[in-house]
């Protein structure tokens, strides 16, 4: 066994893990899985630039994890950042302040690359299912991209996409600062079109129609098994390897795109980092659903923080 911690910093969350990996074997230990909402991308596709206050809410949650890390005694340590952090151009003070409170440069990835990890993480303990066909379509929507990864036992071809939860929603549904509650017809159609252009451009790379099993990562579509299962608060072993079918993830959506703040806030299992959010991300995946006709997802909590651990195993 080797221990390994393994950082994922995404566009609207930042997660650990710090596990036991054994790559005989193929098992992954969880000692510690945990996640703080920090929208590190805040405003980045309007401004291009990592908001301050942005960057020391990572901060303050990187000199927790670095707590957590030195407790569990980790051998190696991997920091992955993704989507916002690609994008923005003051990216280098991102950088020395992780680098300074973990001791590691976070590797600013390419979205193929981090299509690579998720499907790795989600995919190492479906090997041998035989209820599940392949070739595996992996999407990984997060909050600014969404990447899709087609395979079998390895990647055939991946393409991250410039469409996630807070891009959508900030994009969209943001009027004078302010997310629109519920959003209009208007501002759907609008987020719809653009997610229809970003499947065309997956499309041109990802044969995403040959697929025979959809598996979905990431906190839109987990927050979703949850609201499925009609869960009283999140439990990841009842979310982990769940099926929803599309016609509830299209029932889910069309409610979540006509509530308001309190009434998604209000329901049990949705994260408060989440609510603003949700319904974008709703509507990217039941778009994808319908693009590739898949009749059910099954989601995975597995995903690219799995990956990245696999990696530095």
């Amino acid at each position: 066994m080797t221990r390994v911690a393994a950082v994922d910093c995404g566009t609207n969350s930042i997660r650990l893990l710090v596990a036991d990996a054994d790559p005989e074997t193929g098992e992954l230990v969880d000692l510690d899985r945990r996640m703080t909402i920090v929208r590190l991308g805040q405003g980045v596709d309007r401004t291009g630039r990592l908001a301050p206050e942005a960057l020391e809410r990572t901060f303050a949650a990187c000199r927790e994890y670095a707590a957590v890390i030195k407790e569990h005694g980790a051998e190696r340590l991997r920091f992955v950042a993704t989507s916002a952090s690609r994008d923005a151009e003051n990216r280098d003070e991102f950088v020395r302040g992780v680098l300074d409170i973990l001791g590691v440069e976070p590797e600013v990835i390419t979205g193929d690359r981090e299509a690579e990890f998720s499907f790795t993480g989600a995919t190492k303990e479906l090997t041998g299912r035989d209820d599940l066909a392949k070739p595996y379509l992996v999407v990984d929507i997060g909050g600014g991209s969404t990447e899709f990864v087609v395979g079998d036992e390895r990647v055939r071809a991946a393409r991250s996409v410039d469409v996630g939860c807070v891009r959508m929603t900030e994009r969209h549904l943001v009027q004078d600062g302010v997310v629109t509650d519920p959003p209009t017809e208007a501002q759907v159609a609008a987020m719809r079109a653009d997610i229809e252009a970003a499947l065309d451009l997956a499309e041109q790379t990802v044969p995403l129609r040959e697929a025979h099993t959809l598996v979905g990562l990431a906190g839109s579509v987990t927050t979703l098994s949850a609201i499925a299962q009609d869960l009283p608060a999140y439990d990841s072993t009842a979310i982990h390897h769940s099926r929803i079918p599309y016609a509830t993830v299209r029932e889910i959506t069309h409610r979540l795109l006509h509530s308001t703040h309190a009434e998604r806030a209000a329901i049990p299992s949705m994260h408060p980092g989440r609510v603003d959010v949700i319904a974008a991300g709703a509507l990217v995946l039941l778009s994808i659903m319908e693009r590739i006709g898949a009749e059910e997802v099954v989601v995975s909590e597995h995903d690219i923080l799995d990956g990245i651990a696999w990696s530095v195993a």
